[in-house]
């Protein structure tokens, strides 16, 4: 790649010739501060926060350029720190928090916003100019998201990142001038959009304007409620981050520590949604050969995203008879635990409190859905994100770092390896094969690893070659993570472009270890760690070391069967475990 010199506060550095001034700083080891800057996404220079000055060959670039979008250049010298560019950041940030609802303290985002931050790095302790402050209305009618434009700085992250990453569009900017405000179309709430609650919004925030649907008193009072017997379920991909809001690196697996806190917390048992990821591969697995070899809609696609069941229904209502009907994994627990564990353990299912810890934000929606529950009896009562569970433990003054390694309860806390890389894209599918094959060939085989369907590529495409009727049959997979990659995989297929047997879809990029409802990363910290790529490593190295690494050798799954369920995707099975799906209209007011 060609490069090209430059000089930077004085340090000369040779960088790639598409670099913007930004990123040649970062090589250069110098810091220039941003706002409303997404490597990749938001690149708009709107902020103007992180001006500079500069030259090529002695010209002046005229005013104070933006390096997140000022292209570097043959002998351009750059600097960062004079009075000049001081002057203007400082300036630029405090008119910002002119009318920035500035209650930091009770702010949602407190201590992890990078306004907060960046005002705290300039050295900005008062705020010189005054004006009319952003109101407007809080839109907390979703289950899953809360838009707050009081605290909206108009940066365009989040417009960018849904619109350009999850190619759906539903944020964008609305009215003029000083009314301008970040929100659905026509007035429209969050709630009655085409919204898929993936959060991806959420995590693209710098500030609070954008926060998930808090349930963490309710669980409090569940937990306090001598009547009630609390159990609760931690997904994945939530051990692969909730070390991160403690100050741990990213991709930190924490699984010991975090079962230990939740039983501080007062949980009456502590169980783990691998024992339900499991399950939904055993349910799941027998429902795809099902259709492979009896005849189904094919291909079949995954249904454990609910924010991907939401974009199908939406936009491609179509490929309704293409989903799995399992329920997710979250779903399949909670309608366990209240029937097969509430026998066992001899308690009213009424008196059942389940909660759930996801790294997902549409969890909460999905949980809230009418066809959700069994007999009257919800599946899922509550559930939290990974920051709400770091807030409890930090409401309950635990140090998280210092707690023991524990093991989550029987008769539903055993997981195997294929069950944690649930949370990483691609993970359902290689669970999925893992069993599939040994159950085609009748044989424990010993390669396990289906490496080509991981990576965070957008589109992966795969084939395996397995006995079906007894005939080796080549089954072709395909996997896709964020909504606009699904959009290309189901075009593909209507297209007559794709023909394969079976596709796994995740609603956020990297799948779960990127959920919306994970430990936030920001922009600056982005540039020099992947937490989509961290935190897959972090659950595959889980993978590796525990005993069992497929599902259907999970020994309380066994025994759900044997002694409950009978068989997978039998009649009991399909009471509890497997649901319908439906067309959904959007930009549509609830009856």
């Amino acid at each position: 790649m060609e490069k090209v010199n430059v000089t930077i506060n004085g340090i000369p550095v040779s960088v790639p010739k598409d670099y913007t001034v930004l990123l040649a700083a970062r090589e250069a080891g110098v810091d220039i501060p941003t706002l409303c800057y997404l490597k990749d996404i938001n690149e708009i220079a709107a902020c103007r926060v992180c001006v500079v000055e500069a030259d090529i060959n002695g010209v002046p670039v005229r005013n104070l350029p933006a390096s997140c979008v000022l292209q570097v250049a043959e002998g351009m010298n750059v600097r960062t720190n004079t009075p000049a560019v001081r002057k203007a950041v400082r300036t630029n940030v405090e008119l910002i928090l002119a009318n920035h609802n500035r209650e930091c303290t009770t702010c949602k985002r407190n201590r992890n916003c990078e306004l907060q931050k960046l005002c705290d790095e300039l050295g900005i302790e008062d705020v010189r100019y005054e004006g009319d402050k952003r109101e407007g209305k809080i839109d907390a009618l979703s289950h899953s998201i809360v838009r707050d434009p009081s605290k909206c700085i108009l940066c365009g992250r989040c417009v960018s990142t849904c619109k350009n990453v999850q190619g759906i569009g539903v944020l964008d900017f609305t009215k003029r001038g000083f009314k301008t405000e970040v929100a659905p179309a026509f007035g429209f709430s969050m709630r009655d959009v085409d919204c898929v609650y993936c959060g991806q919004c959420i995590e693209a925030c710098p500030v609070a304007a954008l926060h998930e649907r808090d349930y963490i008193e309710e669980v409090w009072a569940a937990i306090d409620d001598p009547t009630k017997h609390v159990v609760v379920q931690t997904a994945p991909a939530v051990r692969a981050s909730l070390g991160e809001e403690f100050g741990l690196p990213v991709g930190t697996p924490v699984t010991g520590k975090m079962v230990a806190a939740l039983r501080r917390l007062g949980f009456d048992k502590v169980f783990d949604t691998n024992f339900s990821a499991d399950l939904t591969i055993m349910e799941e697995g027998t429902e795809f050969l099902g259709r492979v070899t009896g005849g189904g809609a094919l291909p079949m696609i995954t249904s454990c995203s609910p924010g991907w069941i939401r974009f199908c229904e939406m936009k491609y209502p179509e490929f309704l008879p293409n989903l799995s009907t399992c329920k997710s994994p979250q779903q399949m627990f909670g309608a366990i635990a209240k029937s097969y564990y509430a026998e066992k353990a001899g308690i009213d299912p009424k008196d059942i409190v389940c909660v759930s810890i996801m790294p997902c934000t549409s969890k909460k929606t999905e949980c809230a859905r009418p066809e959700m529950e069994v007999d009257g009896i919800r599946d899922v009562d509550y559930s939290l994100t990974t920051r709400e569970l770091g807030d409890m433990i930090k409401q309950a003054r635990l140090r998280f770092a210092d707690l023991p390694d524990e093991a989550p309860d029987s008769i539903l806390g055993e997981g195997t390896g294929a069950a944690v890389i649930f949370g990483a894209t691609g993970g359902v599918m290689e669970a999925a094969l893992r069993t599939v094959a040994d159950i085609l060939t009748g044989k424990d085989l010993p390669d396990v690893d289906y490496k080509v369907v991981r990576g965070i590529e957008g589109v992966k495409t795969a084939a395996v070659t397995l006995p079906i009727n007894g005939v080796d049959t080549e089954v072709r997979v395909a996997v896709a993570h964020g909504t606009a990659n699904a959009a290309k995989v189901l075009d593909a297929v209507k297209a007559g472009e794709l023909d394969v047997h079976f596709i796994e879809v995740m609603a956020c990029p990297g799948g779960c270890v990127h959920g919306g409802g994970q430990s936030i990363v920001s922009a600056k910290d982005r540039l020099d760690v992947n937490p989509k790529v961290n935190r897959a490593n972090a659950l595959y190295s889980e993978d590796l070391r525990l005993p069992e690494r497929k599902s259907h050798k999970n020994a309380e799954v066994q025994a759900l069967y044997d002694n409950y369920l009978k068989e997978p995707n039998g009649h009991l099975s399909h009471k509890l475990l497997h649901t319908h799906y439906q067309k959904r209209d959007t930009y549509c007011l609830p009856e």
